[in-house]
């Protein structure tokens, strides 16, 4: 899946929605590791920075949490 870069929603908030989606139909179950930012460029055709401003739009959001040295992952309820 690639990004709309002619989309007026920027590409960081399509890959936001993307991955918010997957965490509500449960694809990305609570404690389930986030793919990496690594993976994201791939899957996406995105720049590593437009990955990390996805990832931090769902951390704002409450949606995942970050583990310095072991990754993202979907946070646990409550």
């Amino acid at each position: 899946m690639v990004v709309d870069h002619d989309a007026p929603e920027p590409p960081y908030l399509q890959v936001a929605a993307i991955l918010r989606g997957r965490i509500q139909a449960g694809q990305l179950p609570p404690g389930a590791r986030v793919p990496s930012i690594t993976a994201l460029m791939g899957e996406f055709g995105i720049a590593r920075n437009t990955a990390r401003r996805a990832i931090e739009v769902l951390k704002d959001e409450d949606l995942v949490t970050v583990r310095q040295g072991w990754g993202t992952f979907v946070a646990l309820p409550g």
